[in-house]
């Protein structure tokens, strides 16, 4: 499968986690466009890098976006965080390790465990990174937003 169209399959499952969430339907687009977005940089990424380095920058897009849509609409980070970074949580990773555990294949389950441990640790450095941005950095969202209002 391409990456468009696994960056289309994570737009579709970001939408429907936003659902699930309870995030307001107005902020579907902005949520499938971040999970899509980092998606798209994390499928782009994992030819050249590793899974922990692809997780890495696909969630510094993410959290960026995030930040900057929470600016532009006025409501919690945490609408689009939360969907957004759905599309790259290591859950098949966390499957594989249990199902290596049951199996008694021992070797393939620290593999595995190890290699999602260093994405989970990958995503949360990247929410960590764009966090420490002062919200004065994302002011030219809010102004565009007013410009917008003014009109």
């Amino acid at each position: 499968m391409s990456v468009f169209m696994e960056a289309a399959t994570a737009v579709v499952g970001t939408v429907a986690f936003s659902l699930l969430f309870g995030v307001p339907a107005r902020f579907y687009p902005y949520c499938g466009l971040i999970g899509g977005a980092g998606w798209l940089v994390y499928g782009g990424l994992m030819n050249g890098l590793t899974a922990p380095s692809a997780a890495l920058a696909a969630t510094i897009v993410v959290i960026f976006l995030s930040r900057t849509f929470a600016v532009r609409e006025r409501c919690p980070v945490t609408i689009f965080l939360i969907s957004g970074i759905f599309p790259l949580v290591p859950g098949a990773g966390i499957y594989w390790t249990a199902y290596y555990i049951v199996t008694d294949e021992l070797a393939l389950a620290v593999r595995t465990g190890f290699l999602a441990c260093k994405v989970a640790v990958a995503i949360v450095l990247g929410i960590v990174f764009v966090f420490e941005l002062p919200q004065k950095f994302f002011t030219f969202a809010a102004k565009k937003q007013e410009e917008v209002d003014d009109r």
